[in-house]
């Protein structure tokens, strides 16, 4: 797997500058002020393009590191990112949300229209309510998904503090895909911890869609030395998956789960506006090329971060992060009337088990018969059985990625 060095040196290349145009600058309009839509507009601007990034939320709160804020290790206030250093830079800031795509402009809920040259979609993701029979915004309320950072984060994190010692936790997983494919075991492992330190008589019982996922063998070791008796994971085949919610219950093929706290992830897809752009298919996510990232069902459009269909690279901040650099330059050299560079793309995805044991996997990408395709033998996770020592060195490198990449995307 790539060494730290090498994963921040690739964080760092969002200041390399792209081939200016030397006349008239051509437009690009960027949808989404997250990892993804954030890199690329800045990314285009240092090209010498003229950009406009669309974002109706004055800051963007960040989903690497919620885990931690819900298991009460972090604060909410260190996600949230303003776009100052965007503005300071020289990229134009629309505060309104983009509601339709017509011929050659964004259509803004205010009623203002925004022409482009290209326009790169980086919506993320959406919930999609009513896909699990019964859970809808009003359960989420009582069983909070916080798959979108922010208010539902304060929420779980709440309800874990209310918990009293000896209840029941409970959390669905759903079947891929979804944002972040070790996400809901980070969760797992967190609320465990939390758990543990401060309500040692509660369980945690993990109903699941699949019967594997990212890091298994790496997380199940480590729940098995730091959790045994309190984190029980049910897969799929042991009917695991979550079938419909009735009140605070959640109910499978074979039993129906009581839970004094419950987490819901739900069924996801692109956010809102690629289907209004024409962009996402049947399955509600975006097919795209692989060298460009342009859409393969709305020519001029790109569409990067969560809402692609990006073959072997998994929805993660650090996959927005590299897609984004890759879309600005491939938007450069279509707009000089080049051929854009075959990528190469990194993704590197940290999860915290506990406070200082943190486990990773990274893969490498290159696009091949219409897709992304792992590069074989490039890639790879954590070693197995290391020493804690080890486990709390990706830990700490976990935390100098997460400054890393929100400094390159937020800051200056």
């Amino acid at each position: 797997m790539p060494s730290r060095r090498a994963v921040l040196a690739l964080l760092g290349a969002a200041a390399l500058p792209l081939p200016a145009f030397a006349q008239a600058k051509p437009r690009v309009v960027v949808v989404g002020g997250g990892f993804g839509g954030a890199t690329c507009a800045r990314a285009l601007h240092r090209a010498g393009i003229a950009v406009t990034l669309v974002e109706p939320s004055p800051a963007y709160t960040a989903c690497p590191f919620s885990n931690a804020v819900v298991a009460g290790l972090r604060d909410m206030e260190g996600q949230t990112f303003g776009y100052d250093g965007l503005t300071r830079e020289g990229v134009a800031l629309v505060p309104d949300r983009a509601v339709g795509v017509e011929t050659g402009a964004v259509a803004l809920a205010g009623g203002g229209r925004l022409p482009f040259d290209r326009l790169v979609l980086a919506p993320g993701i959406d919930i999609v309510f009513g896909a699990l029979p019964g859970y809808d915004e009003q359960a989420a309320e009582r069983m909070p998904h916080a798959w979108k950072a922010g208010p539902q984060t304060v929420l779980l994190r709440d309800r874990l503090r209310a918990l009293p010692d000896g209840g029941t936790v409970v959390m669905s997983v759903p079947a891929n895909p979804y944002r972040c494919p070790p996400g809901p075991y980070e969760r797992a492992s967190l609320i465990a911890h939390y758990l543990k330190t401060h309500k040692p008589r509660s369980k945690l019982l993990v109903l699941d869609a699949k019967d594997s996922f990212s890091k298994q063998k790496l997380f199940q070791q480590a729940w098995a030395e730091l959790y045994p008796g309190l984190l029980e994971w049910v897969p799929l085949s042991a009917g695991g998956k979550v079938t419909a919610v009735e009140g605070n219950a959640l109910v499978t093929d074979f039993q129906r789960v009581t839970a004094d706290v419950a987490t819901v992830i739900p069924p996801q897809r692109a956010g809102a506006i690629a289907a209004a752009a024409g962009a996402a298919d049947r399955s509600g996510w975006c097919p795209i090329d692989p060298v460009t990232f342009e859409s393969r069902l709305r020519p001029g459009v790109h569409v990067i971060g969560d809402a692609a269909i990006a073959g072997a690279m998994p929805k993660s901040a650090f996959a927005a992060n590299a897609q984004a650099k890759v879309c600005a330059a491939a938007v450069a050299a279509l707009l000089r009337g080049a051929a854009p560079d075959p990528p190469k793309l990194i993704n590197t995805c940290y999860s915290l088990v506990a406070p200082d044991y943190g486990i990773s996997v990274a893969g490498v990408y290159r696009a091949a018969d219409g897709r992304l395709v792992d590069i074989e033998g490039a890639g790879g996770t954590s070693p197995p059985d290391a020493a804690r020592s080890v486990r709390a060195q990706e830990a700490a490198y976990a935390e100098a990625w997460f400054r890393t990449v929100t400094s390159a995307v937020f800051g200056s």
